[in-house]
């Protein structure tokens, strides 16, 4: 297989052949007919009308906790701080062998449904790094599949946690790919505030990109937020910095949210929002009404800023569900952000291909156009409110030029009576 052929493409209109050679995009051509089998040559695939789209971007996951949910105990409460205990149980019974036995599972689950690009956060919380070295292993053995980029990721504190900042030191300098953090968990404000300016330090010194988790909670006091984008701001890193979750935006007042958004906009920093994680994890402590728990999602992409959406967890002990499949995600996401309006539908995609490519900072090694990698999916259906409606799925995963994956779609027989 070297091309498709009666594909359509996001914003543009009619059909289209992609071909690609040498593991790049060498041509797009628009076609001025439905082009038969016999015409676009056996060495094509019928796209039959439907979207070819760059890989769908998972820009948030937790790979070296996925598939420990119950393990040694499960999350009754269902909060974040609890999920945060049981893992301290789980990570003591963690070797390298586990840890890249579950990671390389849940990476085939991730590929399965058209991600080639994934942002792992792994905890750096631990002596010795074991946890992080297994992963950076997983991320050159996974390259068939996926592009892995590696968070050092505090899971315990920076500040707050014994030698945090020289494990943050260490696991930059064995590869991590970005730099993380948690300041709402340390264990004061000063702390986390403290936190901020080291982690951003440490990334603007080693050239390395930032994933926060911030504000990752319904308290409305808790506003690391603007202390990462006031360094972001004044460092210039905009294009390299993301604050995740940012859940407790959704419970500040308007008041101060207009003043933080004249802030957001000239950082320029990304936000990435997993809504099937964060509805399931905040809003615990309310009675009724309850809080959805998502940052505000539809503001801020008014705004102009860039935002995505993520899984961050399968079957762990924040999340006891989860199957690698991002569109689920967006589906749900949509709903929840109350953004099923006309325009939302119909650019529903970007929120989980090019704005998580822009979150990775992947730059000229994504998109379609020609001369860039060879990187395509074929979706189920013919348009963005499609997939959605339809439940769509990826149907074939090409990765620099080499098919990875095929999907045989479903059928629906009915019985002779019902014709």
């Amino acid at each position: 297989m070297n091309h498709f052929y009666n594909a359509r493409l996001r914003g543009r209109e009619g059909l289209y052949t992609l071909r690609w050679a040498d593991g790049c995009i060498s041509a797009i051509e628009p076609q001025s007919t439905t082009l038969r089998p016999e015409v676009a040559g056996s060495d094509g695939l019928d796209a039959a009308g439907r979207l070819v789209i760059p890989p769908l971007v998972e820009p948030h996951i937790h790979l070296d906790a996925a598939l420990t949910a119950g393990e040694p105990r499960w999350n009754l409460s269902g909060t974040l701080f609890e999920g945060i205990e049981r893992w301290a149980e789980r990570k003591a019974l963690v070797t390298s062998e586990d840890t890249k036995s579950r990671a390389h599972r849940t990476i085939r689950m991730l590929a399965a449904h058209g991600i080639q690009h994934v942002r792992t956060h792994v905890d750096v919380t631990e002596p010795g790094l074991a946890t992080l070295k297994a992963m950076l292993e997983v991320r050159d053995e996974a390259r068939a599949l996926v592009d892995l980029q590696i968070v050092a990721f505090p899971q315990e504190g920076i500040e707050s946690f014994a030698n945090g900042r020289a494990l943050m030191e260490q696991a930059v300098e064995m590869g991590a790919d970005v730099v993380g953090g948690i300041p709402h968990f340390e264990n004061t404000r000063d702390q986390g505030v403290s936190s901020l300016h080291f982690l951003m330090d440490l990334a603007e010194r080693h050239e390395r990109l930032v994933d926060v988790h911030c504000d990752e909670t319904d308290d409305p006091q808790s506003r690391f937020l603007e202390v990462l984008a006031e360094l972001t701001r004044v460092k210039g890193m905009g294009a390299h910095v993301t604050a995740s979750h940012t859940t407790a935006m959704g419970s500040y007042d308007n008041a101060y949210c207009f003043k933080l958004f004249r802030l957001l906009k000239q950082a320029g920093l990304s936000f990435i929002s997993c809504p099937t994680e964060s509805i399931h994890l905040q809003g615990r402590f309310d009675s009724y009404p309850k809080r959805r728990g998502l940052t505000r999602v539809p503001e801020l992409d008014r705004a102009g800023l860039n935002v995505c959406f993520a899984q961050d967890s399968i079957v762990d002990p924040w999340y006891p569900l989860g199957n690698g499949n991002l569109l689920r995600i967006l589906d749900a996401g949509l709903h929840i952000c109350h953004m099923l309006g006309y325009e939302d539908l119909q650019r529903a995609l970007d929120f989980v291909t090019d704005h998580g490519a822009r979150a990775l900072a992947l730059g000229e090694r994504y998109g379609l156009e020609v001369g860039r990698p060879a990187n395509l999916v074929l979706l189920s259906a013919a348009s963005d409110d499609e997939v959605l409606r339809t439940q769509g799925h990826a149907l074939v995963s090409i990765r620099h030029g080499r098919p990875i994956m095929r999907r045989t779609e479903s059928e629906v027989s009915w019985a002779p009576e019902t014709s």
